[in-house]
């Protein structure tokens, strides 16, 4: 994989194996069934259409599916897609592994591991601290590897670990200059507030949505798991509702996903702070793809606008 799919520009023909992120079906307007293929490289992902796809293509071209592809990058409602000329499944001669495809945190876990052992002994809370620890023992292995997002923000390995540790060194900065913010609390908030995405999401490589990630969704189960593990360290106190508020209200409004609004300090703050570093992990990764005096595509979780990067940027 000599330059990936992620740097990529717009009329650039493209010869390379790729990994197949999600297959999906459907039907032309002229009633020939196609397949919608998100394809993946260690930079980056992109959309191709398999037209005219027959039965055995269906069952040939699935997720975690290694396959070379030949083709060109083309433009479709200010996105970038591939056009695909052929595609042929990888073959075990080719020494190939789908780990070679998968994006993976600038962090190594090491270190990341070592960032939240900091933040944990930092804390002087002896509740907080307890049930933080008891989680962190609880999800190391899946914790250091899971992404954050099955797209958008820290979709790739170790992506979690990456957004709760960057997430803690914007909150340090802030109890610096705003003392009056209870460290621990919001500390724990955000070591907690996106566990529950270890049971909404399905894994690492090909990420999706579990049934119970689909019905329930990370909040309400992490809340749940709080309680749980509050009874069985035999813990009470307020700490454990307030910890429990700060992590139901983190995604602000009931529009995106919080059942309540921050009503306590640490959750106002926390929720910013969630916001910031995941829209500047997009941003970031999004115009490191494009030259000086260029806009990027669309995002649509940056309610679908196009970022210029200025002439004076390096």
């Amino acid at each position: 994989m000599a330059k990936g799919i992620g740097h990529m520009n717009i009329g650039d023909p493209f010869q390379d194996f790729m990994l197949i992120k999600e297959a999906t079906k459907g039907v032309a307007s002229n009633g020939k069934p196609f397949l919608t293929l998100i394809l993946r490289d260690a930079t980056g992902e992109i959309e191709a259409k398999l037209w005219d796809a027959t039965k055995e293509d269906e069952a040939l071209f699935t997720p975690e599916q290694i396959v070379n592809i030949s083709g060109e990058i083309n433009q479709f409602r200010g996105k970038a897609q591939l056009k695909l000329f052929a595609v042929r499944p990888a073959q075990p001669t080719d020494g190939l592994h789908v780990s070679d495809f998968v994006e993976k945190a600038p962090v190594e876990r090491e270190v990341l591991q070592e960032k939240l052992t900091e933040a944990i002994f930092e804390m002087e809370n002896p509740i907080m601290q307890r049930i933080v620890r008891a989680f962190i023992k609880k999800y190391q292995e899946p914790l250091l590897t899971y992404p954050a997002a099955s797209k958008n923000h820290h979709e790739y390995v170790s992506g979690l670990a990456h957004h709760i540790v960057s997430m803690l060194q914007i909150a340090k900065e802030l109890c610096n200059l705003y003392p009056q913010l209870n460290k621990d609390l919001l500390y724990a908030g955000i070591i907690l507030h996106d566990l529950g995405k270890l049971k909404e999401l399905s894994g690492v490589v090909t990420t999706s949505y579990t049934i119970e990630g689909k019905l329930l969704g990370h909040i309400p189960m992490m809340v749940e798991e709080i309680g749980h593990m509050a009874k069985e360290l035999q813990i009470e106190g307020e700490e454990v509702l307030i910890l429990q508020h700060v992590v139901l209200s983190h995604h602000g409004k009931a529009e995106w996903g919080s059942p309540t609004p921050p009503l306590v300090r640490e959750a106002e703050i926390l929720h910013f702070i969630d916001m910031i570093d995941a829209k500047l992990n997009m941003l970031n990764r999004t115009l490191e793809k494009v030259k000086p005096g260029e806009f990027t595509e669309r995002m649509f979780a940056m309610d679908n606008r196009a970022f210029y990067k200025p002439t004076f940027e390096k």
